[in-house]
Parts: C-alpha cells; structure tokens; sequence
C-alpha cells in the first residue's frame, strides 16, 4: 500500500474537525417498517484539516506536507485529538486499558483493539498505528517489557509475545495511537486575502485501511 510512515504535524491537527463515519443501507417497506444492514464492518474516520490553520504559515507547511505527499498518493499519520488514547485523554496510559483476549499456550500474535461501550454493547476497533514508545502489555496483574517480553509492529499494531502466553491468562494493552489517512483531495485552494480575512481552506482528509 502506498503509505509514509510519517504524522501530520499535531499542531495543525489540533482544532481541526472530525469524527468516525459508517455506511448505512436503509430500506424502507411497504408496511413503514425498515430494514438496515451495512457493508462496512468498521467505522471510517473524515477530517477538515484546513480549519486547524491559524497562520499563513500554516498554510505554507500544510501545502509543503500535501506535496509531500503528492495529493491523494499516499497516506499518512494522523492524530486524532479526540480520540488517540486507549484511556481516557484526561490521563495517563496504562497496560490494564484495554483487553485483547485471553493465550492459549500457542499463539504468539495479537492485534492491538480499542473497545467502545454503550448499553450493553460493543464495538471492537483495531489499532493499526501505534506510536512508538507509547505501547503498555500486561498479564494478568503483571507488565512486560517490551523489547524482552514482547515486540510491536507499528506498521500493524501487532503484538509478538517472545512467549506464546499461557491458557487463559488475560492479556491487555494501553498505548497511543494514530489514524491511518491519505488527503481526500488532488488539490488545495488558499487565497491570502480571504485566509486573513478568517475564511480557511477545504482540506478533507479520510482514513484508509491497512
């Protein structure tokens, strides 16, 4: 895949606008009832970069980073301000955040999840993009080192346990991490004049899978 392991700068990230978006297919039948399904298993995240610019010289490193880039060519890191955690923002990353299942004496991989909550169920997001130094591993109630214990690939979010963890043994994580994105646009129009004049571009940009 066409990706630079490289993140937007986080100062013009901050401020910017944007969420997690799904896909859904309604019908509507003849009785008024309804049926919905969706083709996406997860969710896509859709950002306006250009309200994160403050300066001319925002602009300037905005324009140097798309070229950079090429356009839509290649993707990139991006981090999420709302939502870059496996805790809450407000604190600290912990190895007990979050779970990612159980070993069973043989498997030695695991992929990197954030769980989301809400009356009674759940949705499991995966981490593809970890920050580096910032991942926490646990078994049970005790952390591993990693390096010794365990490897990250920060490429995937995969996990590699030195050893396959015993049956049953309750593995879990906390890390930061970045969104995968390319920009969703072959081009940036900025005019000087309406930039001073508070108005700021259109920069969408748009998660990619990986």
């Amino acid at each position: 895949m066409n990706f630079h392991d490289v993140r937007f700068p986080p100062s013009l990230s901050f401020g910017s606008l944007g969420g997690p978006q799904r896909r859904t297919d309604v019908v509507t039948l003849a009785n008024g009832y309804e049926e919905r399904n969706t083709p996406w298993a997860h969710s896509r995240r859709v950002y306006d970069a250009g309200l994160g610019m403050r300066s001319i010289d925002d602009v300037q490193a905005l324009t140097g980073f798309f070229e950079a880039r090429m356009g839509q060519m290649y993707g990139f890191r991006w981090k999420d301000w709302a939502d870059f955690k496996s805790c809450a923002s407000s604190v600290g990353v912990a190895f007990e955040d979050q779970s990612l299942g159980f070993g069973d004496g043989v498997r030695t991989d695991y992929q990197l999840v954030k769980t989301y909550s809400s009356g009674g169920h759940s949705y499991l997001r995966p981490i593809t993009k970890p920050v580096a130094g910032t991942v926490r591993l646990g078994i049970e109630q005790d952390a591993l080192q990693e390096g010794s214990d365990y490897d990250v690939d920060l490429s995937t979010g995969i996990i590699r346990f030195a050893h396959a963890p015993d049956p049953e043994m309750q593995l879990s994580a906390g890390f930061e991490f970045d969104v995968p994105v390319r920009f969703d646009t072959d081009r940036i129009l900025v005019s000087v004049a309406s930039f001073q004049a508070g108005q700021v571009p259109d920069v969408p940009v748009i998660e990619v899978r990986v």
